[in-house]
């Protein structure tokens, strides 16, 4: 029998006390943080603790400050106060880098990446990989970036400018950029939003093999279904303060809801039984070359017409083309009985449509502007001004009403758009649309990025506006969402529809089988 020296045993007996001890200390640990913004309170005596090996989720509603505690965490803002502990040592994050240098990553809900730049010089910027000369070695970096993107199976050419690739493309850039960091704690901050089921459970794999790695990993999300899949725990934040935290295997959905929101939300599809109308959109063999093909349907008044289908499929395509961004190739558009060439979004507008972009930062708000400026820009009209003035007052009156009917959170009118949360943000886009009265409203992706509360009263203004005889286009690529809230379901795949669904015959699998055509 093989025996050790006595201080061998000693040894071995305080290495296993240590590594005991770094597991019992939390990865991260914060307490008693508070941020104040100008009229906002975002965070206040806020709490959170990480442990080693896990993937603990963050969740509460737009607003609630999960954001901004992440961006201390990442150094993008600094605290007013609180305490920060790295593997049981205070820690004070001064930036970016120092945070990345103390080895916290973060994936931004809103990408970060620069278009004119290409992935790989996305990934290793200020790390690139120098030659003899001093100069940047290209070819070691795309080998580099590409050994990185193989690991993770990501489809994606380290040569490839980012302006080129889709948004799901561009999301899993980040994640690649996060990973080669090599960080302890990595941050993601709504990282599905913008992934098909297919690249999610990927995402989902990638989580799991880091978790096995021993790094922690906070994630943030909006999705009830993806707790129990990915999270060990869940702490839920509301109004800037810590609530409470749960283990997932005692999950109780219903009791995150009360947590989040501090109330019941007794349905979160209260579709409304409209009457369904005149037809007031018809589209035959619609064509953007290249893009989609021979695309029909008709539109009627009250009618919600959801429209499904994966990444790449040609939804918002077909919905940019409807208003006029990206002009048809070929085909026929019939607004109210009226052939029309929609050639700009104004002739869009100017035949009662409205349209709100899936993208809100690239393609609907301007950020730098306040909340007034975001939502009068569709109103600044004939309508509203006399002797060629414009009536201010009458506009920020009805501004203001649409602000609070959407419950968005902000100090006032004047705030800046790029303050607010991504969900609040999402209802000034909503808001400056409604403010035009349409007709015809087309939403593409309405909910992204909104908490499950905020969910329930956009759906619930989408059912109402319906009732009202508005005809409604609603893209969306979460199936309980086109399945809650349409009258008809219209699939695409590859730039053809195949197929349109009753709502009584419609279900995730024959929409799957339709959408995978």
């Amino acid at each position: 029998m093989l025996s050790l020296a006595p201080e061998k045993v000693a040894a071995a007996q305080a290495d296993a006390a240590a590594q005991g001890r770094q597991q019992s200390v939390p990865l991260i640990e914060v307490k008693g943080v508070r941020k104040e913004f100008p009229g906002v309170v975002a965070l206040d005596d806020a709490s959170f603790c990480l442990r080693r090996g896990t993937v603990h989720a963050l969740m509460g509603e737009n607003g609630a400050g999960k954001s901004t505690l992440m961006k201390i965490l990442a150094g993008v803002q600094p605290p007013d106060k609180g305490v920060f502990r790295l593997n049981g040592q205070d820690v004070t994050l001064s930036s970016p880098l120092d945070a990345l240098e103390k080895g916290i990553a973060m994936i931004h809900q809103e990408l970060n990446l620069m278009p004119y730049m290409t992935v790989a010089e996305n990934i290793w910027i200020r790390r690139e990989p120098l030659n003899r000369l001093g100069l940047i070695d290209h070819g070691r970096m795309n080998r580099m970036t590409q050994e990185l993107l193989q690991r993770l199976s990501i489809d994606v050419q380290a040569d490839s400018l980012i302006r080129d690739l889709s948004i799901s493309a561009r999301q899993m850039v980040e994640i690649a950029k996060a990973v080669s960091y090599d960080s302890e704690v990595l941050i993601m901050d709504e990282p599905t939003s913008a992934l098909t089921e297919h690249e999610v459970a990927h995402l989902f794999r990638i989580i799991k093999s880091l978790r096995a790695q021993g790094k922690g990993i906070i994630y943030i999300t909006h999705k009830m279904n993806e707790l129990s899949e990915i999270a060990d725990e869940v702490t839920i934040f509301r109004d800037g303060r810590y609530i409470g935290c749960m283990q997932t295997e005692r999950l109780d959905r219903d009791e995150i809801i009360r947590m989040m929101v501090g109330r019941e939300v007794t349905d979160m599809f209260p579709k409304e039984e409209a009457k369904i109308g005149d037809v007031v959109l018809s589209v035959q063999k619609l064509t953007l070359d290249g893009v989609f093909h021979d695309v029909s349907f008709e539109l009627h008044s009250g009618e919600i017409l959801g429209v499904a289908g994966l990444i790449g499929s040609g939804r918002s395509n077909v919905a940019e083309t409807l208003f006029g961004v990206t002009p048809a190739s070929s085909g026929h558009i019939t607004i109210f009985g009226r052939e029309v060439k929609v050639s700009s979004p104004q002739v869009a507008m100017d035949h009662g449509m409205a349209f709100l972009t899936e993208d809100r930062k690239d393609t609907g708000c301007f950020l730098n502007l306040s909340i007034l400026e975001n939502m009068q820009i569709a109103v600044l009209n004939d309508d509203n001004m006399t002797a060629g003035f414009v009536r201010q007052k009458a506009i920020t009156e009805l501004c203001e009403n649409m602000s609070a009917t959407l419950r968005v959170k902000a100090p006032g009118l004047y705030e800046r758009v790029e303050n607010l949360s991504g969900g609040n943000q999402q209802k000034v886009l909503i808001g400056r649309w409604l403010l035009t009265n349409p007709r015809i409203l087309i939403l593409d992706e309405p909910t992204r990025g909104i908490d499950v509360g905020a969910k329930a009263e956009i759906h619930r203004l989408i059912s109402k506006l319906a009732g009202q005889g508005v005809a409604v286009i609603m893209i969306s690529s979460e199936l309980p969402e086109v399945l809650g809230m349409s009258d008809r379901v219209m699939v695409m795949h590859e730039g053809r529809v195949t197929g349109i669904l009753d709502r009584s015959e419609a279900d995730q699998v024959s929409i799957m089988q339709l959408a995978a055509h």
